[in-house]
């Protein structure tokens, strides 16, 4: 044989044992999909996976990391081993499907090429969840070996980098990590130190800017340069409070969590050796949910991958949603840009949805210009239509959505099936009534019950303590809230006082120049009680909205929120404010006791029900963003209304409408078996009623994947305004200055049409039935029960009952009505 012949027949010989060396590896994978197996046994140089909702890609990371450690490089190499013999590819081309043990151990030796050790993968999430997750399901597909990976969160991996070489910037290697309160305090120390007051420069508004500038990865010198010419003398001051503050961790070795990444990038870009040997080190990078990365972590992934330059990205740019944390989508958007041999994969089969629902969420999507596109099937079926629903109001639409989820469990679905998705917290209050009214179990996710908020907590003690002034509880919650300067100690006093006297703490503190305990918070005390006289002689002549305006007004309590001017006092005063919608929601009803103790009673029975919330078996609410990577058969998403769901900002910047939109297809991919999306015409937030356009996201949807329920629903009068029109009656009860207060029975005025025909309706579609202790009831959810009360209230009733299977439950029955019957003694 000539050199041609032999080089010929070497070549046909390493050919076919690469080609049979991937077949034997591929056979090792096949519980995966094509494309998912090509992704896991892509395994050098630089890999984008778009993996889809619901495509698998844990399970592709998981595969993945088994393929290095099982075959290193041996599924994406063109080399063949020194010493393959004849036998050995004869053995790899007719290896079974179901090899013994002996000729899996022996495929395993003959496919492995350079196999690194697992210290050298280095797999990133975002959560300590999912980390924990991905270390899990590695140890039970690898074993004890899948414990040396490091797979931890972008901040738990850079503080191991940072405990071994820190000391190279200044810091102690046992460095401390400072939590937002830490950090707060901190800021309020600088305040102090510059004479900057807190209510012009709020600490948490003050980190924020300054968690900004470090994810651009700009220093206190780099960012005092950029706003030293600015006009914005408020700028310049932070960058003064920057400064300071980075002094002040410096000089204690601390650091803040935007330190721990911030550090890392510039211990890497400074330390040539320490570069070097992580480098090295990390022969496989892997990161997950890219497209959430900021900044800072870009810079840090392509350090540490800039050796050997085998990163896998594995993100979703549809799913993209995090812009307000500093979330850049250009890093996967541009992911070829920066490396230009980069390989991209699609992982667009579904495993979780029907194709209808995927049909709509495609067709949404897809109106962005800003994606790499991709479209989603699934082997799931067609599935039920996408159902939209158009409301008249938002308690018309929380009625629907509780009716609708009573109806499924009827038909044999459990409570925690469905889930309830809003685009916004404070729209969760009249969902949670309407669950509440009929006795629906359920659980707010990502954020508090709306009655279990600081804020709303605050306002119903005024509410009580207006209504009832020998009410030390509520009394002690808001007598220095706000800062009235009104300490413990004085309290304390006041409380000591009340218990010698046998008076309440209000008597005291309305006499308190008369205690010369008292004598140095007397001029304090006696404003309180003054505040709380004027208000409860005000309520015997304003309407309630009006008196709980007052209420938020005079105490200084929604000012006090407007001051700090955070995020966070913004959400709280929405809070406040939507309170007011409570009231007016209240007033709607007609209830026969239209008084603040009528309010505040039907509240106190609300926040009281006894249901099975505290159960596994309940209906989930939360925000969209908090629902991003779950999963549930019957998704609910609220509030598709232009100003809500796109929110009004959208209206004016492309790349918010493009966020929005993005959102809008994570909520839809929550479903897995139906998925109902609903608007109302009308609708009342922060005590305020709008009318509101349909979302465009409605629009998008093709008419072949959707049912639209209601969408040529029209007011039926004038949108008017609730409660303006007043008489006179009586608080009930004396304060504790003996002086009777009456407060206002509303002569309503005559209703719109539009709200007879929902009066009209509701009672048509759910007739009340009479019910007493003792009688026995069937219901459509819980079964057979036995009344145990029946408590009137306004022009409902509190009815409690034992059901035989569900336990006991407390249910408004007018809601629950149309799922009872009365049954034969």
């Amino acid at each position: 044989m000539n050199d041609k012949e032999t080089g010929d027949a070497m070549n046909d010989f390493n050919q076919r044992y690469i080609a049979a060396r991937r077949r034997v590896i591929a056979g090792d994978l096949r519980r995966l999909n094509p494309a998912q197996r090509q992704a896991a046994m892509t395994t050098e140089g630089p890999l984008l996976l778009l993996a889809g909702a619901g495509s698998g890609k844990t399970t592709v990371l998981i595969q993945r990391v088994y393929n290095l450690l099982t075959y290193g490089r041996g599924s994406d190499s063109d080399s063949v081993p020194e010493g393959a013999s004849a036998e050995d590819l004869a053995f790899l081309e007719t290896f079974p499907q179901d090899p013994s043990p002996e000729e899996a151990d022996r495929a395993r030796r003959l496919c492995a090429v350079d196999v690194p050790r697992p210290w050298e993968i280095i797999a990133i999430t975002f959560t300590n969840k999912a980390a924990g997750e991905l270390k899990e399901r590695l140890a039970a597909r690898l074993g004890p070996m899948a414990n040396d990976v490091w797979a931890s969160t972008f901040h738990s991996a850079c503080v191991r980098v940072l405990r071994r070489d820190i000391d190279r910037l200044g810091f102690a290697k046992d460095f401390t990590i400072y939590d937002t309160d830490d950090s707060r305090r901190v800021v309020k120390d600088v305040l102090k130190e510059l004479n900057l007051d807190d209510k012009t420069f709020p600490p948490k508004n003050v980190l924020s800017v300054i968690s900004a500038a470090k994810d651009r990865y700009l220093s206190p010198e780099e960012f005092a340069q950029r706003h030293q010419a600015e006009t914005d003398w408020r700028m310049a001051r932070i960058a003064r409070i920057y400064a300071a503050y980075q002094k002040k961790l410096a000089s204690a070795s601390a650091l803040d969590f935007d330190d721990i990444i911030y550090h890392t990038v510039t211990l890497l870009k400074q330390e040539p050796e320490v570069l070097e040997y992580y480098q090295k080190k990390f022969r496989y990078v892997l990161v997950d949910e890219y497209q959430d990365t900021n900044h800072l972590q870009y810079l840090l992934t392509g350090l540490l991958a800039g050796g050997y330059r085998n990163l896998c990205v594995v993100g979703d740019d549809d799913q993209s949603i995090y812009r307000f944390r500093g979330a850049n989508i250009e890093n996967i958007l541009n992911f070829e840009k920066q490396y230009e041999e980069a390989r991209v994969i699609r992982l667009e089969q579904n495993y979780r949805s029907t194709q209808n629902i995927l049909d709509a969420a495609n067709a949404v999507i897809e109106h962005n210009t800003g994606r790499k596109g991709k479209t989603l099937w699934t082997e799931n079926g067609g599935g039920e239509k996408v159902r939209v629903r158009t409301t008249l109001s938002e308690s018309d639409e929380a009625a629907f959505v509780v009716g609708d989820i009573l109806t499924e469990v009827g038909r044999g679905a459990r409570f925690r099936d469905a889930a309830v998705l809003y685009r916004m917290n404070a729209q969760s209050n009249a969902l949670e009534y309407a669950m509440k009214r009929s006795g629906v179990p359920y659980k707010v996710v990502g954020g508090m019950k709306f009655f279990d908020r600081a804020e709303v907590k605050d306002m119903l003690a005024y509410l009580c303590v207006l209504n009832n002034p020998l009410d030390d509880l509520r009394l002690r919650r808001i007598v220095n809230n706000p800062a009235r300067g009104i300490g413990g100690t004085t309290m304390e006093r006041v409380a000591a006082l009340a218990e010698s006297q046998g008076a309440s703490l209000y008597e005291i503190i309305r006499n308190a120049d008369l205690f010369p305990e008292l004598k140095s918070a007397a001029a304090k005390l006696l404003k309180f009680a003054d505040l709380i006289d004027g208000l409860r002689k005000d309520g015997g002549s304003l309407a309630l909205p009006e008196f709980y305006d007052a209420v938020c007004e005079r105490t200084g309590y929604t000012q006090a929120l407007k001051d700090k001017n955070d995020m966070e006092s913004r959400g709280r005063l929405e809070n406040v404010q939507e309170l007011k919608s409570n009231i007016l929601g209240f007033l709607d009803r007609q209830p026969e006791d239209a008084t603040l103790s009528g309010f505040l009673n039907e509240i106190a029975l609300y926040t009281d029900l006894d249901s099975l919330e505290q159960s596994d078996d309940c209906v989930t609410m939360m925000t969209i963003h908090a629902a991003k990577g779950l999963e549930f058969p019957l998704v609910y998403v609220v509030g598709l209304e232009e100003g809500i769901f796109p929110g009004s900002s959208a209206q004016f910047e492309e790349e918010e409408l493009e966020e929005e939109r993005r959102l809008c297809y994570v909520a839809m991919t929550r479903a897995k078996e139906r998925l109902t999306l609903t608007n109302a015409r009308q609708r009342m937030l922060y005590g305020k009623t709008a009318s509101n356009r349909l979302s465009r996201f409605l629009e998008e949807i093709p008419e072949g994947n959707r049912e639209w329920e209601g969408k040529d629903l029209q007011p039926g009068g004038t949108f008017g305004t609730r409660g303006t029109a007043y008489g006179s009656g009586g608080f009930g009860g004396s304060g504790g200055s003996g002086v009777q207060r009456s407060a206002p029975v509303y002569a309503r005025p005559a209703r719109p049409a539009y709200q007879e025909a929902r009066r009209t309706a509701v009672q048509t579609a759910a007739p009340s039935i009479a019910l007493e202790k003792g009688d026995r009831i069937a219901h459509g959810v819980f079964g057979e029960g036995t009344v145990l009360s029946v408590q009137p209230m306004g022009g409902d009733a509190l009815i409690q009952v034992d059901f035989q299977g569900a336990g006991q439950k407390k249910l408004m029955l007018k809601a629950a009505a149309k799922h009872l019957k009365k049954l034969d003694p």
